[in-house]
């Protein structure tokens, strides 16, 4: 399988949660450091870096500075460093709980504090030394096996995880990170969690957690009895070992995870490539041949559609679309038209896509009508967590409106309507627009959400109104966006 960009294992970037709920931030002004804030944003991210000597200490830089932590002799500890010295050299301590104390390497004391007086003079471990790691990723992903090279997946016929898929295809690769107790679930594409025997839970019971230990940039979860982890036996099965140390067996990479939809066309059927290299709109059902990876360049906005016999869309002669492309080129991308419940594809030639009477699909049309439209749906989505520039989107407490600022996020559930999405929220209610564009999740009846892939990574949701859903000022979701950008975009 070509990568072209489509196998992109995720920066870790992760704030620091002190004993006090609040996160460490290095400020620009002076280049201090202080654990103030009560939620997660730019200038709270952090990188773990290994230590270019190869030893086992580790360097964290400021994702919003580019500089390094660094603590010197008499417990002093700024951001100042553009390159790390000797300084910024930190051992990490996991604790039993999960939380992190971080030691001074050249010096021996520990860091902590609370405030604006934060030092690394400690000689001994008090609550005030202890971090938790959170991380800032978006957390819905792909999970794949250091050791084997194999994807994680739902497999329902065992009721398991096993890591067994060369490629991430399908609803069933979905994993969602979930953020409990200061630990982390793994979430199936069914809403179950991954507990530390294999078996799949319906609630985040202490199994069912994990600690998050780094090592050379991959990523290991230990359980609460110490063990990590790992594809085990024949079946590749995602439990916990016998391993108390994490091995090349017990890392894993995360990769993003890229929107995969099916079209259907004005024939009522689904676009194939099971029948050969053209494609076609002449099935009947969605299966692997009928779904596409969709990735959109951030450049042009055009996106590509990648198929599961392992090549891209691509415009040949006489305007035919085939599935043979191996390399992403100016024939492998379109441009997208949304329109409303549908949507218009216009290829390299300036024309758009059409369904010909035999049902393969051809770049010979000037205008759009109803074989130029298609029904685009999203299918590795059936859970979504949605963050904007501000946070992530969550339930406003006591209140039935949504957050959109929130370190913390809510996951919703997603159902398809011909062309639109129904949201739904805990307790099962539905998102609706209320009065002056507010946005509410309590809903006995769906209403239609129209989605637009509008950059890689983000859509645009637009409302009945035909505004578009946005966060702002006041911290509240609410439709009376005119334009699908800026605030009006949204992490999935």
């Amino acid at each position: 399988m070509p990568t072209n960009g489509l196998h992109q294992v995720l920066k870790i970037q992760f704030g620091l949660v002190n004993d006090t709920d609040r996160y460490l931030t290095a400020e620009s002004f002076g280049f201090k450091v202080n654990a103030s804030a009560p939620s997660l944003k730019r200038k709270q991210m952090w990188v773990l870096e290994p230590d270019p000597g190869r030893g086992p200490a580790v360097l964290f830089r400021s994702s919003h500075l580019g500089r390094y932590l660094s603590a010197e002799e008499d417990g002093r500890v700024a951001c100042e460093a553009e390159r790390p010295g000797r300084d910024c050299r930190f051992l990490v301590l996991p604790q039993p709980d999960g939380r992190w104390v971080l030691r001074s390497e050249p010096h021996g004391r520990f860091f902590g504090g609370t405030e604006d007086r934060l030092s690394c003079f400690a000689t001994a471990i008090s609550p005030a030394e202890l971090w938790t790691v959170h991380l800032a990723i978006h957390p819905q992903a792909h999970l794949l096996s250091v050791s084997r090279r194999r994807y994680a997946h739902l497999c329902p016929q065992e009721d398991e995880m096993v890591a067994d898929s060369d490629t991430p295809w399908g609803v069933g690769a979905l994993i969602t990170l979930i953020f409990q107790n200061r630990q982390y679930c793994l979430r199936s594409c069914d809403s179950r969690y991954l507990r530390s025997d294999g078996r799949l839970v319906w609630e985040p019971e202490p199994r069912a957690r994990y600690t998050l230990e780094f090592k050379a940039g991959k990523l290991a979860f230990k359980d609460c009895d110490g063990r990590y982890l790992a594809p085990v036996g024949p079946t590749a099965t995602l439990r916990a070992g016998r391993n108390t140390r994490p091995g090349k067996d017990e890392l894993f990479d995360l990769e993003e995870s890229h929107p995969q939809v099916v079209l259907v066309a004005a024939n009522h059927r689904y676009v194939s490539v099971r029948q050969g290299v053209n494609v076609s709109a002449n099935q009947d059902e969605e299966l692997h041949h009928e779904t596409f990876l969709m990735q959109i360049d951030q450049e042009t906005k055009k996106c590509t559609f990648y198929s599961s016999t392992g090549g891209y869309w691509t415009l040949v002669t006489h305007g035919g679309i085939q599935a043979t492309a191996t390399q992403v080129s100016a024939n492998t991308m379109f441009e997208v038209e949304w329109r409303g419940r549908r949507v218009a594809l216009k290829a390299s030639n300036g024309r758009y896509v059409c369904m010909k009477k035999n049902g393969q699909l051809a770049a010979t049309s000037d205008f759009v009508g109803e074989d130029e439209e298609f029904i685009l749906k999203l299918i590795n989505r059936p859970i979504l967590v949605l963050r904007g520039l501000d946070g992530f989107v969550c339930h406003r407490r006591g209140s039935n409106q949504l957050d959109t600022n929130r370190s913390v996020y809510d996951v919703f559930r997603l159902s398809f309507s011909d062309g639109a999405y129904h949201i739904r929220g805990r307790g099962g209610g539905f998102w609706y627009t209320g009065s002056h564009g507010s946005v509410c999740s309590d809903g006995e009846r769906a209403e239609d959400f129209l989605f637009e892939f509008r950059e890689r990574g983000r859509l645009a949701i637009r409302a009945r109104s035909g505004k578009y859903l946005r966060g702002g000022a006041s911290g509240l979701l609410r439709a009376d966006a005119d334009a699908p950008a800026g605030v009006a975009l949204w992490e999935y």
